[in-house]
């Protein structure tokens, strides 16, 4: 018998219906064992998520404002689907502790004493309430056992997850079980303080469980058949993808492909387990399958992908001769470690060092950060060029294959579209490209219908 885990992300799980709808995907394999759950998510384009109405509380309650519209809501959200599914769950009492913590954090932003620390464990607790909620809803429905991660997905006190030990505790408390319901998104640290992953993270607590367990499979079950091509929301009908390696999917969740959290690879890429994007809305779909090689006979196309980010920025440091100056670029790097200001890339040449960086974490420092670089490094020019978009070509070896590489750049400059930046690293997994934002979609359509037939 295998063993399968299985992730359903809030669409899924968004009121009874889809609850019921999932709840008989889940039953119709018994190799489904462990189950992974999401806060509800929107009903309706005008609805709101869970997680959403939790986060409004917190804010609500931080800046002393009134909360409890928002509570009720959330309230009258799971007290209508027990209701609907006909169980005997207390909603109300459920919700009580959660009011209690709000009730303390009340007023807490207007006191500039107030510990950062203690805020931010207060709003991890809050807005995990959805995922614990809904867990125990599901649980129920199931007649499986209800699992809280707090007792098993374990954080260090500074919110970092502490793998070994995760994956160790995770492990003992699943593999006894016939079958589980698992909240997702959230775990705790050896004192019993919330902390949460990212928004979307219920995949990566789907994958520890996989990882955990020694999972066959990894099924994360949300509103799409699998992967596409590109972004539906700017080219018509992109192709779906049948296979993607670790690689990719990690490269395409990073450029903004949402359908799995990329921090949700890892766990099971080193052991090997394949992971299936299926959709809960039409489960008769094979989806798309993430492995670390393909099945024999299956075709690998040389180009997967396109996706894209915009709210970048450019900043070029220029030197005559850096390169013969030695460690100019460590110390351009330095400046930005001890900013703790991330960097997306960093292209060298012979008399130049460009950054790309995200226009929102620039945008608090960019003046101080230009006085350090001019004070430290004397630059005989500092530019910055904004409102940019990075697009990346992705396939592994693809953007070295036959001729991708010159299609997509002529495909652009026939469109005119100038190409601020250019970058292939050494592994050549994708060519990524910068443009100006507001050229963006049209060079996502322009590139993709460039590699279309490679696809």
């Amino acid at each position: 018998m295998r063993t399968v885990v299985a992730k359903f992300g809030g669409t899924s799980l968004a009121d009874a219906q889809q609850i019921r709808k999932t709840g008989k995907i889940i039953l119709s394999d018994p190799d489904r064992r462990y189950i992974v759950v999401s806060a509800p998510g929107k009903r309706s384009s005008k609805d709101s998520k869970v997680t959403d109405l939790l986060l409004r509380c917190y804010e609500a309650a931080v800046k002393g404002t009134d909360y409890e519209q928002d509570l009720q809501l959330v309230q009258e959200r799971f007290r209508e689907m027990a209701e609907e599914l006909e169980l005997d769950l207390k909603i109300s009492e459920e919700i009580e502790p959660l009011r209690a913590y709000l009730a303390e954090t009340a007023g807490a932003g207007k006191d500039r004493k107030c510990d950062p620390y203690w805020m931010e464990t207060r709003k991890a607790y809050i807005v995990s309430r959805g995922e614990y909620l809904n867990a125990r809803l599901m649980a129920a429905y199931l007649d499986y056992t209800f699992v809280d991660p707090e007792w098993c997905v374990c954080f260090e006190e500074n919110g970092k997850l502490n793998l070994p030990m995760t994956l160790r505790t995770l492990g003992a408390s699943l593999r006894p079980l016939k079958n589980a319901v698992i909240a997702g998104f959230y775990g705790a640290d050896m004192k019993g303080t919330i902390h949460t992953f990212s928004r979307g993270g219920s995949d990566v607590t789907g994958s520890l469980a996989a990882a955990a367990v020694r999972a066959d499979l990894y099924e994360n079950w949300t509103d799409v058949s699998g992967l596409l091509a590109a972004d539906p929301r700017i080219v018509d009908s992109p192709k779906s993808v049948r296979y993607v390696s670790y690689r990719e999917l990690r490269t395409l969740s990073y450029m903004g492909a949402s359908v799995l959290h990329t921090d949700a690879v890892l766990p099971v890429s080193d052991l090997d387990i394949p992971i299936n994007i299926r959709n809960t809305d039409r489960p008769e779909d094979a989806g798309t399958m993430i492995v670390r090689k393909l099945p024999s006979g299956e075709t690998k196309y040389p180009i997967i992908a396109v996706a894209g980010r915009i709210g970048m920025s450019v900043i070029q440091v220029e030197k005559v001769m850096v390169s013969d100056e030695s460690g100019f670029t460590a110390v351009m790097l330095d400046i930005l470690k001890n900013r703790q200001l991330p960097f997306e890339q960093c292209l060298t040449g012979i008399d130049t060092v460009t950054l790309v960086i995200r226009s929102d974490l620039l945008a608090t420092c960019k003046e101080d950060l230009f006085e350090e670089i001019r004070s430290k490094l004397d630059p005989d020019f500092l530019g910055l060029t904004e409102n940019l978009a990075m697009i990346a070509v992705i396939g592994e070896k693809g953007t070295e294959s036959s001729d991708a590489n010159v299609r997509v750049l002529r495909s652009l400059t026939e469109a005119g579209i100038l190409i601020s930046t250019i970058n292939q690293g050494a592994g050549k997994l994708n060519l990524l490209i910068g443009v100006q934002e507001e050229k963006y979609e049209e060079a996502v359509r322009t590139i993709y219908a460039a590699i279309e037939e490679a696809l």
